[in-house]
């Protein structure tokens, strides 16, 4: 399993699936510049960019012929989809995508974030997805995290899709029930992305249902894959 980060995370955020996905997957994240290993890099703006520069070492990564399900919550679910077109045309199997948190790809944000003064940024951040980091209250971090927060958040809501042709691969949209930000109506917009299977689950929460919900978000997971 492929994990692709929501904006801000890195792929730490994934690293207690490791355990809950044994003798499931082998869970394995995108790691961006700007965060963690690559801290000293320049973070993203476009995500199509990032899609292209990134997949070699995907690739790598993966292995040759590798068979993979595709996993991405918000910015991590465009970025997920253009991965997606890209890792078929190198050799990997894309057996589902499963995507969370997002309309679909061609859904553009009408509330922005992107370009607001640094405050009025934070708020809207956290308006948006229902809660504030911590390491955003403490000045050495939020210098750190801001900047790449800021330049996610500009490339999700500057998305536009790569190609206009649908996935045929099997998509799952999730969402968080009481999710603010992505209706029921967008999360099922991904059925149009796909000439394969689609399904949509919800799940108890909001935007960030997913902090809490790891082993049932796998649980799904699995059982969207044992029905092909």
């Amino acid at each position: 399993m492929l994990c692709v980060p929501f904006a801000g995370a890195g792929p730490s955020f994934f690293h207690p699936w490791r355990q809950l996905a044994a003798g499931r997957w082998r869970v394995s994240a995108v790691e961006l510049p700007g965060r963690e290993r690559r801290l000293l890099e320049t973070p993203y703006r476009n995500v199509v960019e990032a899609a292209k520069n990134e997949v070699d070492d995907i690739v790598a990564d993966l292995g040759a012929g590798a068979r993979t399900v595709l996993f991405g919550h918000s910015l991590g679910a465009v970025l997920a989809y253009e991965l997606a077109h890209l890792l078929s045309t190198r050799g990997v199997h894309v057996e589902r995508l499963v995507v969370s948190g997002s309309p679909g790809p061609w859904t553009q944000r009408e509330r922005r974030a992107a370009g607001l003064p640094d405050e009025e940024f934070l708020a809207r951040v956290e308006e948006f997805a229902g809660f504030r980091h911590e390491a955003l209250d403490h000045p050495e971090m939020r210098e750190l995290i801001l900047p790449v927060l800021q330049a996610d958040c500009e490339m999700h809501e500057d998305y536009v899709p790569s190609t206009d042709v649908p996935l045929a691969v099997p998509i799952c949209s999730l969402r968080g029930d009481s999710d603010g930000l992505v209706t029921a109506q967008e999360a099922q917009q991904w059925q149009a992305a796909t000439t394969a299977g689609f399904s949509y689950v919800e799940f108890p929460g909001d935007h960030m249902y997913l902090v809490d919900l790891g082993r049932e978000v796998l649980d799904v997971i699995e059982a969207q894959s044992a029905r092909g």
